[in-house]
């Protein structure tokens, strides 16, 4: 497979020449250059879909490319928001765009299959599936011709962490999940208790289990029932598909000092990989889990309820203990606050199995090229295609998919950018409308993750952000209650509880979940044969009796032995290594 790929990103390199060759002929032919252009393209690549980028170069003539996204967004709207019209506006482009539903590894499979593919796509990992089918286009001339500010914005580090292996290094997706330069100023993840808990026991030290079990505990032996009568919970946890990584399994490493690498620990000095739960502090954080259940201060309905049910039962307030990203959870805390129930929404703390780990929420990846946006062969109008892009990279471009338009959802005042306070309220306290209509987000926008970008903390020529999130900003969203709390701990941001990403070496591989794997690697069939045994394992074991859980566990390790667990470790090393030379050579 290795040379077939070889063979394909020739082939679409030969292709993208032909369409940049045509697109100079044009320039100089007028219309018999573009019929030529046509033409030529035509035998170049049996598409006929090149034949428009010769008249690109400054054409704003309305255009609309199809768009497929790995990742799902409920609040596009089809780019009749008020940022998305003007960004149609200022390049002719609309986006009919299709973002996934369910396992988007499924969906890619199908339009690699297809031989039928959109005119843009971010596949994330996936986008091997697509490579292998000669489906995505060589990038590396078109950015190089048609896109300063994607240039300008990656800089020769993050061009080069865009190659796509170390035997291809074609770029086949510019990376758009992560900000150049980017410094995180807040916390939304770790584990949260709700504001009038820890209140109530006095504003302890919240860094171990032991601590946070303590927190909820304590509350529940004072308020076994809300004010209706209804149990209230100690902590529940989102085992609904995907979400099981988030709320049940991520959480096992980052209180046990290994960082986010998706299913595998990494040697940060060796790069010796290992199936994370095979670690010994992991099982012990289980056995934690396990004894919340024994002692009923985990939620039954745990690795029952579905996505909904578990937001709806934390808009009830009655969710003392969450283990969850903000984003995961958001939906219920929003509906508390909307009821201006602020002492039942939630902060983020460190929590650690015992106090020898570090929480490594922060451990420094630096940038991390791989995931991102590609165009495909079939692309109506490639030129077209990176020119809108490497708009949405211009300083222009940033400020207005995360500002918004000045005069309406920020003003300048003496030379800073500031979001008006009604404006500012709606984004926090009103998200999902806000964003339905704006295409901003207090999180993201609708076009953040389009594009090249730079990240949180970074300043444009003006003097000012090219993002809303900055200390300053970070704070004016955080209410009454948040700022109580905060205050009790000697902290203005959720971060500041945290280790810092100064307490870790940067790992020279960025994330393991973030490299590519091969199509033909034998990793993907066994990644899923140990994802299925520990997604079957794992609540079962958080739900066994404690005498049983060991016995429980030996089982569950010897699956994995069988399964051909260490093969699979095995291949994941020597991924790691690659990146290493890919990204450090």
């Amino acid at each position: 497979m290795g040379n077939n790929r070889k063979i394909k990103a020739k082939a679409t390199a030969l292709t993208l020449t032909s369409i940049m060759m045509l697109g100079m002929l044009a320039g100089c032919g007028g219309n018999n250059g573009n019929n030529a252009a046509g033409d030529a393209a035509g035998n170049a690549t049996n598409k006929e879909n090149t034949a428009n980028s010769a008249n690109a170069v400054e054409d704003t003539s309305p255009l609309t490319m199809t768009f497929f996204s790995a990742d799902p967004n409920p609040n596009w709207t089809g780019m009749q928001d008020e940022v998305g019209k003007v960004i149609t506006e200022k390049t002719g482009v609309t986006l009919n765009a299709e973002y996934a539903v369910g396992d988007p590894a499924q969906k890619v499979a199908l339009i690699a299959a297809s031989g039928d593919y959109p005119d843009l796509i971010s596949a994330k990992t996936d986008v091997s599936k697509l490579v292998d089918a000669g489906a995505m286009l060589d990038l590396t001339d078109l950015i190089d011709k048609y896109a300063p500010n994607i240039k300008k914005v990656l800089g020769e580090e993050g061009l080069k962490r865009s190659r796509y292996s170390d035997d291809d290094h074609a770029i086949y997706a510019i990376p758009t999940y992560a900000g150049v330069d980017n410094k995180y100023f807040d916390a939304g993840g770790g584990f949260e208790l709700q504001h009038r808990a820890v209140k109530e026991a006095g504003y302890p030290a919240i860094k171990t289990v032991q601590d946070y079990e303590n927190v909820i505990k304590a509350y529940l032996e004072k308020h076994p029932t809300d004010e209706n009568g209804n149990k209230n919970i100690g902590l529940t946890l989102n085992a609904d598909d995907w979400y099981m990584y988030i709320t049940v399994t991520n959480p096992a490493f980052t209180t046990t000092g290994s960082p986010d690498d998706g299913e595998y620990a990494i040697d940060i000095d060796t790069q010796e990989v290992t199936y994370h739960f095979r670690r010994p502090a992991e099982k012990e954080y289980f056995r934690w889990l396990n004894h919340m259940n024994d002692i009923g201060l985990l939620d039954p309905e745990s690795f029952v309820q579905k996505y909904d049910q578990y937001k709806a039962k934390i808009a009830t307030g009655r969710v003392i203990g969450l283990i969850d990203q903000d984003w995961g959870y958001g939906d219920g805390e929003r509906a508390l606050k909307a009821e201006g129930k602020l002492d039942q929404g939630y902060g983020h703390y460190p929590v650690t199995l015992s106090e020898e780990y570090k929480e490594t929420s922060f451990w420094p990846t630096g940038f991390m090229g791989g995931n991102g946006i590609g165009i495909s062969v079939d692309a109506k109008d490639p030129v077209r295609a990176i020119k809108f892009l490497d708009y949405l990279a211009s300083d222009e471009g940033q400020v207005l998919v995360n500002w918004g338009i000045e005069g309406k959802h920020y003003n300048v005042v003496d030379g800073k950018r500031v979001i008006p306070e009604d404006v500012n309220n709606r984004k926090y306290n009103d998200t999902t409308n806000f964003q339905k209509e704006t295409g901003l987000g207090n999180v993201g926008s609708n076009y953040a993750l389009l594009s090249a970008h730079y990240g949180d903390g970074v300043l444009d020529p003006t003097g000012n952000y090219y993002t809303t999130r900055f200390p300053e900003q970070v704070t004016v969203g955080y209410n009454a209650v948040e700022k109580e709390t905060l205050a009790a701990y000697n902290a203005t941001t959720w971060k500041d509880l945290f280790p810092s990403e100064d307490d870790f070496k940067v790992k020279p591989w960025g994330a393991a979940w973030n490299i590519t794997i091969p199509g033909d690697s034998e990793i993907v069939v066994l990644d899923n044969k140990l994802k299925d045994i520990t997604w079957k394992r794992i609540p079962e074991a958080i739900l066994s009796k404690p005498a049983d859980f060991d016995k429980v566990w030996d089982a569950y390790m010897a699956e994995l032995d069988k399964a051909g667990v260490t093969k699979a470790e095995d291949l994941r090393e020597e991924l790691v290594k690659q990146r290493v030379k890919l990204w450090n050579d």
